[in-house]
This record gives C-alpha cells, sequence and structure tokens, in this order.
C-alpha cells in the first residue's frame, strides 16, 4: 500500500502547503492541485485490491492514457513480475513523451523488463537486490542507496523509500524549502540521519535488543571522533575485550571495528552530500585519521572514491 500512497500523499501535501501558503487558489478537481495532478492508472478501470486491503479505483486505463504525463512513478509488490506484460507495453508507449520515470521497491523490475535500466544506475529493496542482479546483470546495482537518480530515470529502495524519492522530486521541481515543509507535515525526514543509505548504521543499532550493546552503538554513532580502540570500547560496558568481542559480533552481527568503520562510513557520506568541506575536515569530523584512511575505507566498501561519491550525489 505504502508504494502507492507514500508518493501520492507527497505530492499531495505539496499540493495542500501551496494553497494553504496563499499562493495559489484551491483547485475545483480533487485530484488536481497547483503543483501535481495525481492520476492512478491501471489494466482496467476496476478497483484494485492492495496488499492490506486497501482498494484504489484507477482514474485511467492504459488504453485511455498515453499523453500529457510528466511524471510515471511505478509500484512494486511480491507478485510485480507476474503483472507487469501491460505495465511494460506502456511504459515503451510513453517513455519517450514523458519528463521522467521512477519507481519504488520492486517497481524496478518493470523498469528493468522495459530496458529502462540498462547501463543506468539503480537500486530497489534490499531484499532483491541479489534478484535484480543475477536477471539484468546490464544494471549498475547501487544495493545500499535510498533512492538514484540517473538521467530521467529514477529507481528507490523498498516501499518507505518511494517517500524519501518524492521528497526528492517535489525539491527538485519546486526548492528545498517546500520539500522540508512536506516533509515536517508528515512527520519524516527530509535527509535521514543515516544518510541516503538503506544500511545506516543509525538504523542498525535500533535492531539489536535494548541493553548495553545497543546503547553502546547509540554513543559510537554519537562519538565517532573519539578513541573507538575495542579495549575502550569494553571497558565502557565493563566486559573483557575478547568476551566483548563475542557478545558484540553475535547481538549485532559485525565486529566491533567494522561496525566502528561503517558508522564512520555514514557520518563521511552524509558530510559529503550536505556541505562543501575539503576532505582533510570530513575525515577529521567523521572520526578518519586522515583523508587517505577515507578513501581507502571508500574504495573498500563503495568502490568509489569520496570525491566520485560527492559528485555522484
Amino acid at each position: 500500500m505504502l508504494d502507492v500512497t507514500g508518493p501520492m500523499d507527497v505530492f499531495a501535501t505539496a499540493n495542500r502547503i501551496l494553497v494553504e501558503a496563499g499562493r495559489v487558489p484551491a483547485p475545483q478537481d480533487p485530484a488536481a492541485g497547483p503543483a501535481y495532478r495525481l492520476q492512478t492508472v491501471a489494466v482496467t478501470a476496476a478497483p484494485l485490491r492492495l496488499l492490506g486491503g486497501l482498494q484504489v479505483l484507477p482514474d485511467r486505463t492504459f488504453d485511455e492514457f498515453a499523453e500529457g504525463i510528466d511524471t510515471v512513478v511505478v509500484p512494486g509488490g511480491p507478485h510485480t513480475r507476474e503483472h507487469m506484460g501491460p505495465q511494460i507495453d506502456w511504459l515503451h508507449r510513453v517513455e519517450s513523451s514523458v519528463r521522467r520515470i521512477a519507481s519504488v521497491c520492486t517497481g524496478a523490475f518493470v523498469l528493468a523488463e522495459a530496458g529502462l535500466l540498462d547501463d543506468r544506475r539503480a537500486t530497489t529493496h534490499w531484499e532483491s537486490c541479489d534478484r535484480l542482479a543475477r536477471r539484468y546483470p546490464r544494471i549498475r546495482l547501487e544495493r545500499d542507496a535510498l533512492y538514484v537518480k540517473h538521467e530521467h530515470v529514477y529507481t528507490s529502495a523498498g516501499i518507505t523509500a518511494g517517500i524519501d524519492l518524492c521528497l526528492a522530486l517535489v525539491e527538485e521541481d519546486l526548492g528545498r524549502d517546500l520539500a522540508l515543509a512536506v516533509a515536517r507535515e508528515l512527520v519524516v525526514f527530509l535527509k535521514r540521519p543515516g544518510g541516503q543509505s538503506q544500511f545506516s548504521t543509525h538504523l542498525l543499532s535500533q535492531m539489536v535488543e535494548p541493553g548495553p550493546i545497543a546503547d553502546l552503538m547509540e554513543w559510537i554513532v554519537e562519538n565517532l571522533d573519539q578513541d573507538l580502540r575495542v579495549e575502550l570500547l569494553a571497558e565502557r560496558v565493563a566486559m573483557s575485550p575478547r568476551h566483548f568481542a563475542r557478545v558484540f559480533t553475535r547481538e549485532v552481527g559485525e565486529t566491533p571495528a567494522r561496525f566502528v568503520e561503517l558508522a564512520r562510513l555514514d557520518a563521511a557520506r552524509r558530510l559529503l552530500t550536505d556541505s562543501a568541506e575539503p576532505l582533510e575536515q570530513v575525515a577529521a569530523r567523521s572520526g578518519f585519521q586522515n583523508a587517505e584512511q577515507l578513501r581507502r575505507s571508500f574504495r573498500r566498501h563503495l568502490s568509489v572514491t569520496p570525491r566520485e561519491y560527492r559528485r555522484l550525489h
């Protein structure tokens, strides 16, 4: 359901904020707005029952709607592959005339089958990355990204990441201030604390059972410029280094040293995306010893240099 309703709510909220701010008159048509006119399109006009039980009545069918479209958003779901034939035919008809095409979650499989992701960077739900990579080897898959833009094609990670993607589209269209107002209205982040990543260490720390290790993980994320050697971390939770390493790895699924490096990498990615600080300063603020150590970490985990990452993102 969120693959469909999340993005729609982002665009509808942008419309409403513009009207309430007095910048434009309220439209007569509930589906229309000052910035976006929202339409659902499907194979037939019959009601669609989404997972969870919500029914959607499509506005148009593929046969009657192929012109005057600005943005296409393709949602995903567990049975996406079984029903992609008509969608692909329709995408081929409209692709040359629309400004941009986006997918949410496993909607990426529809774009891939249509050939729209060949030789492009893209992402999907983390559980489906291996399947996407095997089935469509020409995709330059970014497994970790919340969303990816390559030329006029956008893809997002799983489910709620569609909201992140559509906030980025609103920012692209109408500016950061409005996108931030929409995010505040929806009580979500315009940019998540973990950066634009499916696998932030902030999220990982929330997945661990409450207790000393979870508390320590939160402390690490907030104190990346400290000395975070295993011996000192073990001391903070009153364990021997060997016992601490075993307990941490069992509960977290990562060694303490790897978690620290990933947390510093998260921080560096946010700084590279959101600031113009030089690499030495980015390295220092995120806890790396120097810019060279930062570069090695980026190469090891992301296969790009920090400068390349900043240019891409």
